[in-house]
C-alpha cells in the first residue's frame, strides 16, 4: 500500500515513517509513501499558498492553484483521497478498514481555516474528522489516520493481535497485566494466573463487556449482545457494572 501525504510542512511527518513499525513495513516493502510539499506547486517568486477568504472573517485560506496541481500530479480524482478536516465524517475502525483495503491512498493536511471548497468538490473523494476538536495542524490529523489504517494491512502487525483489540468485535478492549503478579499491594486477578484458558476467554470477554458499559454503552447494541456475549451482559448489569472510569473493578464475581 502506498500512502502520499501533501504538506505544507511534509518534515512534520517524516520522523512517523521512519520510526518503529511503520519504518519496518516500510523496509519489508509492505508500505510506501510520498511526502510532498504543496509550495512546490505554487508558480509565483513567493511560492504563496494561501489568502484571505472571500466575504470577510478571521484567517487565511489555501489557495486552490498549488492544491489542484499537487493533487493532479498524485492521481487524484483517480485514487482514493482524504482530506482531514474537522468538518468531515468521523473517523472509526470500520473505516480503517475500509481504507486498508485501498492499494493507494492520497491524504491531504489542511492548514489555517482550511482549503478552498472547489478543490474538495473535484478532487477529495472523503472529508474525515479524527474527531470532535480543533488541531492547528493537519498534519497530526492524517498521522492518526494513516497509524490506524497501515497497521490493518496484512503482514503488518500478526492477526492473533488484532483480533483481541479494542473495537475489533464492538467492544472495548480488557484490560491486561503483567509481571509481577502482585504490585503496591494490588494483585492480578487470579483467573488470569490460573492456566484455565476457558476461564480466562470469559473473564477476558466479561471485562470488555464492562469497560465498554462503564465508558463506552453506546457501543453495545439496544438489542443486546448475541449468545455468551449476551447473557455476560446481563452478568455485568445484575453486578452493578463493576467497572468505574478511574476506579478499576470495584466488584463482581468473576473479578479472582
Amino acid at each position: 500500500m502506498k500512502f502520499t501525504v501533501l504538506s505544507l510542512f511534509p518534515d512534520i511527518l517524516r520522523g512517523f515513517f521512519e520510526a518503529s513499525i511503520m519504518k519496518r513495513a516500510v523496509a519489508g516493502g509492505l508500505i510506501e509513501y510520498s511526502l510532498v510539499n504543496i509550495r512546490d506547486y505554487a508558480t509565483d517568486k513567493h511560492r504563496k499558498c494561501d489568502d484571505e477568504v472571500f466575504g470577510g472573517g478571521a484567517g487565511m485560506l489555501m489557495k486552490p492553484e498549488p492544491l489542484d496541481a499537487a493533487l493532479a500530479a498524485a492521481g487524484s480524482p483517480g485514487v482514493r483521497t482524504v482530506f482531514v478536516t474537522p468538518s468531515g465524517r468521523l473517523f472509526n475502525q470500520a473505516m480503517a478498514r475500509e481504507l486498508a483495503a485501498q492499494e493507494n491512498l492520497v491524504i491531504l493536511c489542511g492548514r489555517y481555516e482550511g482549503i478552498d471548497q472547489r478543490v474538495i468538490d473535484t478532487r477529495v473523494t472523503d472529508e474525515i474528522s479524527i474527531g470532535d476538536y480543533v488541531l492547528s495542524s493537519g498534519e497530526v490529523a492524517a498521522m492518526v489516520l494513516v497509524d490506524a489504517i497501515y497497521r490493518l494491512r496484512p503482514g503488518v502487525i500478526s492477526g492473533e493481535s488484532l483480533e483481541e483489540e479494542s473495537f475489533s468485535k464492538g467492544l472495548l478492549e480488557y484490560p491486561q497485566y503483567t509481571r509481577p503478579a502482585n504490585y503496591a499491594s494490588m494483585r492480578v486477578p487470579e483467573v488470569l494466573v490460573s492456566g484455565n484458558h476457558a476461564q480466562i476467554a470469559r473473564w477476558r470477554l466479561k471485562a470488555s463487556i464492562a469497560k465498554t458499559l462503564a465508558y463506552r454503552p453506546e457501543l453495545l447494541s439496544t438489542d443486546g449482545l448475541p449468545g455468551k456475549a449476551g447473557e455476560l451482559l446481563r452478568e455485568v448489569i445484575d453486578e452493578g457494572g463493576w467497572y468505574e472510569p478511574g476506579t478499576g473493578y470495584t466488584g463482581g464475581t468473576d473479578q479472582e
